[in-house]
C-alpha cells in the first residue's frame, strides 16, 4: 500500500504512511498514518499518531486520534484530524482528501498519483516543530526551517524530515 502525502504543492509518494524526522544517529515517526477513511466502509475513519511540538516547544502527541498534550484540543471527522493548541490556533490539521480533489491538484502531482496508485492521499498542513526542525505546510509551499519546498511530485521508500531538508 502506498501513501501521498501533500504539503504545499508537493507531494511525496511513499509505501508506508509514515513521516520520520532523521538525524545522524536516529529516525523517530512524528506522523503515523493508522487507518483511513473509506466512503464504501461504514465506521471507517482516518487516524492518526503525532509525535511533534507546537511553536512554543510543547510537546503534541496524539495517538489514535486522543490527545495526551496540556491544553491540547482535537477535532476529528472522518477524513480529518486538527489538532489546537491552548489558545486555538492549528498546530497540524491532516486531511484525507477524496479522489476527485486529489486528480484536481497540479498535472504534475495527479500524473504520479496515477503511476503510482496511492491507497490514500493525505494533505497537511500547520506550522510545528520536532526536534530541531520547524516544518511549517501552507497552501503554497512547505518550509522545514528556513528552506522551501514547492512543486514537486516525487516518489521514494521512506519520507523524513532532516536538517538537509526532505529526504526521501
Amino acid at each position: 500500500m502506498k501513501y501521498a502525502f501533500v504539503l504545499g504543492t508537493s507531494a511525496y509518494i511513499v509505501p508506508h504512511g509514515v513521516i520520520s524526522y532523521a538525524n545522524h544517529e536516529t529516525s523517530n515517526p512524528i506522523i503515523k498514518i493508522n487507518s483511513i477513511y473509506h466512503d464504501n466502509e461504514p465506521g471507517s475513519f482516518l487516524s492518526v499518531d503525532l509525535d511533534i511540538k507546537d511553536m512554543h516547544g510543547n510537546g503534541v502527541i496524539v495517538k489514535n486520534n486522543t490527545t495526551l498534550g496540556t491544553g491540547i484540543k482535537i477535532l476529528t471527522e472522518q477524513n480529518s484530524v486538527k489538532v489546537f493548541g491552548a489558545d486555538g490556533h492549528v498546530i497540524i490539521h491532516v486531511h484525507q482528501i477524496d479522489d476527485e480533489t486529489a486528480m484536481s491538484l497540479q498535472l504534475n502531482i495527479t500524473a504520479e498519483l496515477e503511476r503510482n496508485a496511492p491507497i490514500a492521499v493525505i494533505r497537511i498542513f500547520g506550522d510545528f516543530m520536532t526536534h530541531d526542525l520547524r516544518i511549517s505546510a501552507e497552501n503554497e509551499k512547505l518550509f522545514i526551517n528556513d528552506d522551501g519546498y514547492a512543486t514537486s511530485a516525487l516518489a521514494g521508500n521512506d519520507l523524513r524530515f532532516t536538517t538537509a531538508g526532505v529526504v526521501l
